[in-house]
């Protein structure tokens, strides 16, 4: 317990930091339309309830793409292209991260295709998932030179990496990222819990992951199934972000009566937020903090 209460003390204090980062996962490679009628996979459908999500207050959103005739996730540049460009059409600040998972694809070529794109379609951050693990019934793959290597894209195109992280030690793995200066600071860490194979979703694995992650660092918390209502609420209570959506957890209700609707998720936030006096940081202070481009047509970060 030590350990929790050292970890919590980091928490940021200024007005701004405390302002509360929603992290929208609509889809994810897992949910299909037999799972939930609800789970956005269509191009159309994927834009539409970002368009929700945006209205009721995001500050990003993790995209993947399907392909639309088959519902089967896809690494194609060319769906992405489609989707962000739709999203930008209402949403010009809004912070795109387009995922780069190794689950279905492990290779360079595909899993970095949708960081080619340029001008108005090319996204904010990549997903950087720090090591290999097992989900419940397959391994997404992440051999260190192929994270050094799709960092070094992203740096190389301008595209932020969403640091992905699963168990502690993927947060150390993080900082020898950053001591080989292959990613540098502001960072942004999304911390996972409740994975088979992975932390769990309790307070002890929650505070041993805070306490290892960069002081400096921004952190988003997410929980896996039922989990993800307990990590959301907890993350609220001591000044972290939230990552939340459809591709994490379907159902509403612990009890899975009930399937959620992303915009369900979404509006729960806001009303846990505004319980614990946390105000939702915009798209457009999300970018200073991350040294972004201001959107509205430049996208990503400029690397000296």
């Amino acid at each position: 317990m030590i350990n929790e209460i050292t970890s919590f003390n980091h928490l940021k204090t200024s007005n701004l930091m405390e302002k509360l980062i929603i992290n929208f996962t609509p889809t994810g490679m897992i949910p299909t339309k037999d799972m939930t009628p609800h789970v956005p996979v269509t191009v159309n459908e994927i834009v539409e309830d970002v368009h929700k999500a945006y209205e009721i207050g995001i500050t990003m959103v993790h995209i993947h793409a399907r392909d639309e005739a088959t519902g089967v996730p896809t690494y194609k540049k060319e769906v992405y292209a489609d989707i962000i460009a739709g999203i930008r059409k209402y949403a010009p600040d809004l912070v795109i991260c387009a995922s780069l998972s190794g689950r279905n694809f492990n290779t360079l070529d595909k899993r970095s295709d949708v960081l080619h794109l340029e001008g108005d379609l090319k996204p904010d951050m990549g997903s950087l998932t720090l090591s290999s693990l097992n989900f419940n019934k397959v391994a997404s793959m992440n051999a260190p030179g192929m994270i050094e290597d799709l960092a070094n894209v992203m740096k190389d195109k301008g595209i932020v990496p969403e640091l992905e992280v699963f168990d502690v030690g993927m947060i150390n793995f993080g900082k020898y990222l950053v001591k080989k200066k292959i990613i540098e600071a502001p960072l942004y860490y999304n911390l996972l819990f409740g994975n088979i194979a992975c932390a769990q979703s309790n307070l002890l694995h929650t505070g041993v992951m805070l306490n290892d992650v960069q002081n400096d660092a921004f952190v988003s918390i997410a929980g896996i199934g039922n989990s993800q209502l307990m990590m959301n609420s907890l993350a609220i209570a001591i000044g972290k972000g939230v990552r939340v959506g459809l591709e994490d957890n379907i159902w509403f209700d612990a009890e899975r009566t009930r399937l959620a609707t992303n915009a369900e998720l979404i509006e729960r936030i806001h009303v846990i937020a505004k319980a614990n006096n946390r105000s939702i940081m915009s798209p457009t202070e999300f970018r200073k903090e991350m040294q972004m481009e201001p959107g509205h047509g430049r996208y990503g970060r400029v690397y000296s």
